[in-house]
């Protein structure tokens, strides 16, 4: 009888062991990357720092927000930069996107820029090339993006100068180009500030609204 009774517990002990490791793997850690929050790294000009409002105002800040913490916004961009010119600091957008690129970022986004307005179109398109080449080999599964330069207005022939440059080098890239002057994204005077240069409030708001519909948020 006592050993009927101690094959019985053992046989109890036997399946809640079993039932233990069960539950254990059913609860395990899921792998790093399913846990990571997607990274965006922004490359831009003042128009996304918030230049002639605040940073807070600035349309990448606003997407923080907004998507709380389900998105990891990463603001490489830099007053007077583009991919030729120096910004305040002597950088370029191909010098700020190898700082802020790493090989877990999903999406990379530049965006802009009048700064290099009155470059040979061959060489912006040589320096856009570049900065992409770079960012994809940083971190190959990576979204590329080139968004243009916006226009308040009807665009001189320089601002179209800059976008055709820009589309040509995200053409040989297979990079997605989005062009804000044949959308019209800025054509309200309202999205301009005071200096009728750097975006509004209400401009940085619109920003926001184009940049989401991009990213497809």
């Amino acid at each position: 009888m006592r050993r009927r009774w101690r094959y019985l517990i053992g046989g109890v002990l036997a399946v809640v062991v079993v039932a233990a490791v069960v539950v254990t793997v059913g609860r395990s850690t899921p792998p790093a990357d399913a846990a990571r929050t997607p990274r965006l790294v922004v490359v831009g000009d003042s128009l996304s720092t918030g230049f002639g409002t605040s940073s807070d105002d600035a349309w990448p800040h606003l997407l923080a927000q907004r998507t709380r913490g389900r998105l990891d916004v990463v603001n490489a961009s830099e007053n007077g930069a583009g991919y030729l010119a120096g910004g305040d600091d002597n950088a370029t957008f191909g010098s700020n996107e190898v700082d802020a690129v790493t090989p877990d970022t999903q999406t990379v986004l530049f965006f802009g820029s009048d700064n290099d307005e009155g470059s040979q179109a061959s060489d912006l398109t040589a320096a856009a090339v570049a900065a992409l080449h770079s960012a994809h080999a940083t971190a190959p599964d990576a979204r590329l993006i080139v968004v243009g330069p916006p226009a308040y207005t009807t665009p001189t022939p320089a601002r179209l100068a800059v976008r055709d440059a820009l589309k040509a080098a995200a053409s040989a890239t297979n990079a997605r180009f989005v062009d804000p002057l044949a959308e019209k994204w800025m054509n309200d005077q309202r999205f301009a500030g005071p200096d009728d240069e750097h975006p509004s409030v209400a401009g940085q708001q619109q920003l926001l609204k184009e940049m989401t519909r991009v990213l497809g948020i």
